[in-house]
């Protein structure tokens, strides 16, 4: 009796330490997924060219959803003449992120990153620091930014 009931008390315990386990392996690629997102979604924000400008913001809009993209999308044609007439290019470069909330359907990122912009008014180029906050969402199976913000 005392061996059966060993059994089953190791056997449940098995259970749940393999199931914390897997949740936190979860947890962890979900972590990962969101940050690898917000990072992607302000390098393409950042990283912009006159040049191949439809390209650049297709992939702001390829990872963006409800209301930013919507906006986006909007001024898209505004921006492209600007950012031609200008002959804007700036270069983004992602230095760091970190994750302020998240849960299985939705996050809110900080993001440092920099960028060298050159344009007709600086030609030689200039240094610019963003600090952006990201919403993001899960649909579809993927993370899509929902809202950028420019903070401190």
């Amino acid at each position: 009796m005392g061996l059966v009931v060993a059994t089953v008390l190791c056997t449940a315990s098995a259970l749940w330490l393999s199931s914390r386990l897997y949740e936190q392996r979860a947890a962890e690629q979900r972590r990962q997924d969101i940050l690898a997102a917000a990072r992607q979604s302000a390098l393409n924000f950042t990283s912009l060219d006159y040049r191949r400008y439809d390209r650049d913001s297709a992939n702001v809009l390829k990872g963006a959803t409800g209301d930013f993209r919507k906006e986006f999308a909007a001024q898209t044609e505004e921006l492209t003449e600007l950012v031609a007439q200008n002959k804007s290019v700036s270069e983004g470069q992602v230095l760091d992120a970190g994750i302020v909330r998240s849960d299985e359907r939705s996050a809110r990122v900080l993001v440092v990153a920099d960028s060298k912009v050159t344009n007709t008014a600086v030609p030689k180029g200039e240094a610019r620091t963003y600090r952006l906050q990201l919403d993001l969402v899960h649909e579809g199976g993927r993370w899509l930014t929902s809202d950028v913000e420019f903070v401190g």
